[in-house]
C-alpha cells in the first residue's frame, strides 16, 4: 500500500513561554502543503523481520534515530500486525521547518492501520503521533488548525489560502528546532492566530510574526535576504516556516523569473 506523505507551513508562530517539562508553550496555524510529498509504501515481509529501504533525499539512516523505525515500534507496543517492509522515497527537505518526518510519522500510523485493519481511532493516532514529536499530531488532523500547547493541542479554524499560489525556497541551511529555541525570548502574542479570520491576508505582514525569526536571522542573515526577495517578487506574505529553514511566500501569481541562486524552489497551489 502505497501513500503520499505531505508537509506542511507555519502562518505565524508566537512562543509564549517556557514550560517547567523543559518544552515551550506556542501558537501556530498550521497549513498542510501538497506540492511537495514524501512517498511512502509498506507491504507485509516475506522475511523474519521489520526491513526499512530510502532512497531520495539524505535522512538519519541509524535506526534507533530514525522516525520510520521508532513509529514502527511504538505501533508494536499496543498492535500486533506482521513485519513489514517500508519504502520511503525522500522529497521533503529535513531541517527545513516543513514537517516533513512528522509527516511521515503520520502517514506510517494511517498506512498500518488500514493496511492491517486494526481500526485504530483517530484519538488513539493522535496519542500515538504526539510521543514523537510537537507537530505529529497536526499530520493525523492533516487539515488547517490551530495548535497551542507544544504544538499538539489542535483546533479546526476555518482558513483556506485556495485562490493563491505559494513558493517555497529552502537553501543548503539546516536548522536544529533545539538550536532555535535555545536563542529565542518567550514573551505574550502581541496578536492571537486565534483572530486571523479578522484581518484580510494583505494585512498579515503587520500583524502576523514568527518569533524566531529575528534570532536566527542573525546567525543565517541569507534567511532574512530570501524573505525579503519574496516580498520584492511580489508576495502578500512572506514568512520562515516552523524554526527553519524553508522560507515560504504566498502570492496571488507566482513571478516567472524566480531565481535558484539562493537554494531549492518549490511552488504550486496553496490549496
Amino acid at each position: 500500500m502505497i501513500a503520499f506523505s505531505n508537509c506542511k507551513v507555519n502562518i505565524g508562530l508566537n512562543i509564549l513561554k517556557k514550560r517547567k517539562d523543559g518544552f515551550h508553550d506556542i501558537e501556530t496555524l498550521f497549513y498542510p502543503i501538497y506540492f511537495v510529498e514524501d512517498i511512502i509504501e509498506i507491504v507485509e515481509s516475506s522475511s523474519n523481520a521489520d526491513t526499512y529501504h530510502f532512497s531520495g533525499k539524505k535522512i538519519d539512516s541509524h535506526l534507533e534515530k530514525n522516525l520510520c523505525f521508532l513509529t514502527i515500534q511504538k505501533m508494536r507496543e499496543k498492535y500486533k500486525f506482521p513485519n513489514i517492509d517500508l519504502y520511503l522515497h525522500k522529497n521533503v527537505p529535513m531541517g527545513a521547518g516543513l514537517g516533513g518526518g512528522s509527516a511521515n510519522v503520520a502517514t506510517i500510523i494511517k498506512l498500518i492501520d488500514k493496511n492491517f485493519d486494526l481500526n485504530i481511532s483517530q484519538n488513539e493516532q493522535i496519542e500515538i503521533a504526539s510521543k514523537l514529536g510537537s507537530d505529529t499530531a497536526f499530520f493525523i488532523f492533516n487539515k488547517p488548525a490551530l495548535g497551542e500547547g507544544r504544538g499538539d493541542v489542535l483546533s479546526t479554524i476555518d482558513l483556506t489560502l485556495s485562490p493563491y499560489e505559494m513558493l517555497i525556497i529552502h537553501p543548503e541551511v539546516h536548522i536544529s528546532t533545539a538550536q532555535a529555541y535555545a536563542n529565542v525570548k518567550p514573551k505574550p502574542a502581541d496578536f492571537s492566530l486565534k483572530s486571523i479570520n479578522e484581518i484580510d491576508i494583505k494585512d498579515w505582514e503587520k500583524h502576523l510574526k514568527n518569533d524566531f525569526e529575528d534570532s536566527i536571522f542573525k546567525i543565517h542573515p541569507l534567511l532574512g535576504e530570501i524573505k525579503s526577495y519574496l516580498y520584492d517578487k511580489g508576495a502578500i506574505y512572506a514568512q520562515m516556516s516552523g524554526s527553519g529553514s524553508a522560507i515560504f511566500g504566498i502570492f496571488d501569481k507566482l513571478p516567472k523569473d524566480i531565481s535558484t541562486d539562493f537554494g531549492k524552489v518549490y511552488f504550486g497551489k496553496s490549496g
